[in-house]
């Protein structure tokens, strides 16, 4: 099951749905966003900030064209060094440790990302880009870039690897570059820092709410119970992409067997028309020379007649010669390509076979009653929290669910009056947690917050004559 979340920027759950385990957020978060608009009657969301996953060209110009601006990264196959952005800034240090040595720097920059579904057309974005200097990642080389080999890095006389008494050494290090992390937003933003910190932000914001709250009180628990078996659709979608591959390779393969047998042939056709021209031409030389004997020429005159029938001969010859060398470099070049081709065809086989014993089991759940018991949970995270940052003291400013669910499930009496409502709290048998609920009943007493009928609630303790009240009338959101 996949849940896909919905927060605000101090990690206020606002929705939260339930979706087969193989849903794409690209279509998982516009569905999210016409729930929660629809469900509040008005329109919210102006800006989004997504995970890489949310990184198609498509799917943002759709949001763009819809009023919104997303902030995302680049994957890492959309870009190859700082020569694939334009107008870069100065990078300037964004993270530093305690001894000021930057640990992360920041400069602005443009891209713009390509629309498949529009050729010719891009979809200009305002990037940050980050420089991790803590992570060091292989230096990409150019394209044009012929591969050294294993032992260029060693002097001639280290080189006769083929000798006994030769003695390796270690490989040089290959060159490394800080690990570049591009941020990236569909409009303007104040300047890289801010947007950079935008998106960094939104990771532990989500996994804090995730694991501090929604997780504890069950919001992976599937409450349908109702499933049937599905196809993985990421995995068939890779399975598709390798057996497609497969069957090219293959005949690939068949072809240039075939090629390479036709050009082994016309070899051998054309040696054996090249052994008997030569044959030939050879007669004709000696019937030559035995032509100008029996004419009595003189020996200047012999001497240039037969090195221009011998001339005439050897290019003859040599354009035989080179018909018969393309042949067998093309004979070579058939059997390369189908050794190649049958080497890729057992790499594709045992990528699927890799595919097929890692595919988990998928099931479509029944979430209708999931979708329900969501929004309760959302709501009761959010009152969690709500009251965590209005009623409780400053030690509690960053405590979770378990922290806090002690408080919740006080027991109690609850007396009903016609002007307030009194509820009686029975204390805890620790003397630290008396003393919390005390702080925090002195600071729920001063907001004296009412029922939505206009009574006023109050909370008392067993042996305290203090009045405590929490406000449930306030909205949850």
């Amino acid at each position: 099951m996949a849940l896909v979340l919905l927060h605000d920027a101090q990690g206020h759950p606002l929705l939260v749905t339930t979706h087969r385990g193989d849903t794409h957020l690209t279509i998982g978060l516009p569905q999210i966003l016409a729930r929660y608009e629809q469900t509040v009657g008005r329109r919210l969301v102006t800006q989004i900030i997504v995970d890489r996953e949310g990184m198609g060209a498509e799917f943002l110009a759709a949001l763009v064209a819809d009023g919104r601006t997303v902030v995302t990264l680049l994957r890492a196959d959309q870009y190859r060094g700082l020569e694939a952005f334009s107008e870069v800034g100065e990078f300037v240090p964004l993270v530093c440790d305690r001894d000021g040595t930057v640990l992360r720097e920041v400069a602005p920059a443009r891209f713009a990302l390509a629309l498949p579904e529009q050729p010719g057309e891009s979809l200009p974005l305002w990037v940050a880009l980050v420089r991790e200097l803590r992570c060091q990642v292989p230096l990409a080389s150019a394209e044009d870039d012929l591969p050294r080999r294993w032992d260029a890095d060693l002097r001639w006389e280290e080189r006769d690897w083929r000798s006994a008494e030769w003695s390796a050494t270690p490989a040089p290090k290959p060159a490394t570059t800080a690990k570049l992390i591009a941020i990236v937003a569909t409009s303007p933003v104040a300047d890289a820092t801010t947007l950079a910190r935008t998106y960094f932000r939104r990771w532990p914001v989500q996994e804090n709410v995730i694991r501090d709250f929604l997780i504890p009180l069950g919001i992976d628990t599937n409450h349908g119970y109702s499933k049937r078996e599905v196809v993985n659709s990421e995995v068939a979608k890779r399975r598709s992409v390798l057996s497609e591959r497969l069957e090219r390779l293959k005949r690939w393969a068949v072809a240039a067997g075939e090629r390479c047998t036709r050009a082994s042939k016309r070899h051998l056709r054309l040696y054996a028309a090249a052994k008997e021209r030569a044959r030939e031409l050879g007669n004709v030389l000696f019937k030559r020379q035995r032509e100008l004997e029996e004419q009595g020429v003189s020996e200047g005159v012999f001497r240039c007649e037969m090195r221009a029938a011998r001339e005439e001969t050897q290019a003859e010859m040599d354009g035989l010669t080179g018909r018969i060398r393309r042949a067998v470099d093309s004979c070579n070049q058939e059997f390369h390509k189908q050794e190649r081709y049958c080497k890729e065809q057992r790499e594709v086989l045992r990528g699927l076979e890799e595919l097929a014993a890692r595919e988990p089991q998928m099931y479509e759940l029944d979430d209708r009653k999931d979708q329900v018991m969501t929004v309760c949970k959302v709501a009761m995270a959010n009152l969690a929290m709500w009251t965590r940052e209005r009623y409780f003291p400053e030690g509690y400013g960053q405590a979770t669910w378990k922290r806090l669910e002690p408080f919740f499930r006080l027991s109690g009496r609850v007396r009903w009056g016609p002007e307030r409502v009194e509820v009686e709290l029975r204390q805890f048998t620790d003397r630290q947690l008396n003393r919390d609920l005390a702080a925090l009943c002195s600071r729920v007493a001063a907001a004296k917050p009412q029922l939505p009928d206009g009574r006023q609630l109050i909370f008392t303790t067993c042996g305290s004559s203090s009045l405590i009240s929490d406000d449930h009338s306030k909205p949850v959101a």
